[in-house]
């Protein structure tokens, strides 16, 4: 392609020694902005499911800064009895994924549920879940690929008593996944990408390719609401999206992912403890507003005396609150 447009449009930022610095703060980025408007959400879950969706049926579930902490590329609705999670990434797979998704589902159903009581006995209707990773990278990838969290199971079983599954998509334009003839928001979203990509491939600067892009999308009519809607914007989240792609990338191939690995584990075990004791404060709690005597408490709960002194304590100092119980014994 040539670069025959002079006139650029006027983007977000900040002056520095004269020149214009885009905005490198982003909140969410295209992808999720784009299909978190209930109408994008209905289509998308018509082409993946086949069944026709209204937006009013659509509940937008995305939780903030869960699966990824550098930019916001997740998005989560709930619809007919199911919960979609949706992760796009245009660097390398994370092959963590299925385990980053157990995390954003037990997050997620912590905020469908909230208070409603989990030790009833009677079953609490809860929507089917469906995960789905959606690749627009520039490595080779099969047009479909599932990613299994007993993959990285230390201990190998023919049946896991738990399994998630991440079913990946590519969705980069070459491929002609149906998905992209079937859902029009992705499509566009997917040759505003390529038109991007297609003009670095001609050896312009990122910030130059995502501008002359802006423009075809306005001139072509393909994508061009969302750019209307969003205005500088979409600008300043692609240049935060790229830029934050290729860190990501160039972490990859540096080794750096074993570090990020060892980190997840950590606070998995981190996690897990607390969620442990948190359950531990809630039955200790519950059994003292009963008026039970800790030595039972504790041969009840099949748990040490002493950590059940400990928590008797500071329900003494700190009252029924389960949450001033649990602080007082993290301090």
């Amino acid at each position: 392609m040539t670069d025959d447009r002079t006139k650029e449009p006027a983007k977000a930022g900040t002056k520095k020694g004269g020149k214009e610095v885009s905005n490198r703060e982003l909140k969410s980025d295209v992808f999720t902005t784009l299909f978190s408007k209930p109408e994008n959400a209905a289509k998308l879950y018509t082409a993946l499911s086949g069944e026709e969706a209204a937006p009013e049926e659509i509940r937008i579930t995305t939780l903030d800064g869960v699966l990824f902490l550098a930019r916001k590329n997740d998005l989560g609705f709930t619809v007919k009895g199911r919960m979609l999670v949706i992760s796009e990434h245009q660097s390398t797979v994370n092959e963590n994924m299925p385990l980053r998704s157990a995390l954003y589902y037990g997050r997620t159903m912590e905020k469908l549920l909230q208070d409603r009581n989990l030790y009833r006995e009677k079953r609490l209707p809860i929507p089917t879940p469906e995960f789905y990773m959606f690749y627009n990278g520039r490595k080779e990838m099969p047009e479909e690929k599932v990613l299994k969290l007993s993959d990285g199971y230390i201990a190998k079983t023919r049946e896991p008593m738990l399994e998630l599954k991440v079913k990946l998509i590519n969705i980069n334009l070459p491929t002609g996944h149906r998905l992209l003839q079937e859902c029009l928001p992705l499509y566009e979203y997917s040759w505003f990408i390529e038109r991007i990509r297609t003009y670095l491939q001609d050896g312009m600067d990122r910030d130059r390719a995502v501008t002359l892009a802006v423009q075809d999308s306005v001139r072509e009519g393909i994508f061009a609401d969302f750019v209307r809607e969003h205005g500088t914007e979409v600008q300043n989240m692609l240049y935060t999206q790229f830029n934050m792609d290729d860190a990501l990338e160039v972490r990859y191939e540096e080794g750096v992912e074993d570090g990020m690995e060892r980190g997840i584990r950590q606070g998995m075990e981190r996690g897990m403890e607390r969620g442990e004791r948190r359950l531990l404060v809630h039955q200790v709690c519950g059994k003292l507003q009963k008026g039970e005597a800790p030595e039972k408490i504790a041969a009840d709960l099949l748990t040490d005396r002493e950590e059940i002194d400990r928590i008797c304590r500071a329900y003494e100092e700190c009252g029924p609150e389960e949450a001033a119980v649990l602080a007082r014994l993290e301090e």
